[in-house]
């Protein structure tokens, strides 16, 4: 199991954080993050729970928008536009 963040498509990212705890989707949001450009798309995967709040606190702090959360199924995915 590895992270995976690849370019989807123009200005739209993946990153996929299945299958790791806290702090690691946090983490790695923030690092792909500092890898795109302002006003880029990342699409965040995972399924930790606790990871949904502290990706929202960091989202808030460094001006990121969160566009869309879906929660089901143990699973979230998390639109985030870069500011």
């Amino acid at each position: 199991m590895a992270i995976k963040f690849e370019k989807k498509s123009d200005g739209i990212y993946t990153l996929d954080c299945m299958g790791y705890v806290c702090p690691h989707p946090q983490i790695y949001t923030k690092k792909c993050l500092e890898k795109i450009g302002a006003g880029d798309i990342l699409e965040v995967l995972f399924d930790n729970p606790s990871s949904s709040e502290s990706i929202v606190a960091m989202c808030e702090a460094s001006g990121n928008e969160i566009l869309e959360e879906n929660k089901g199924n143990g699973k979230y995915m998390f639109r985030i536009k870069k500011g």
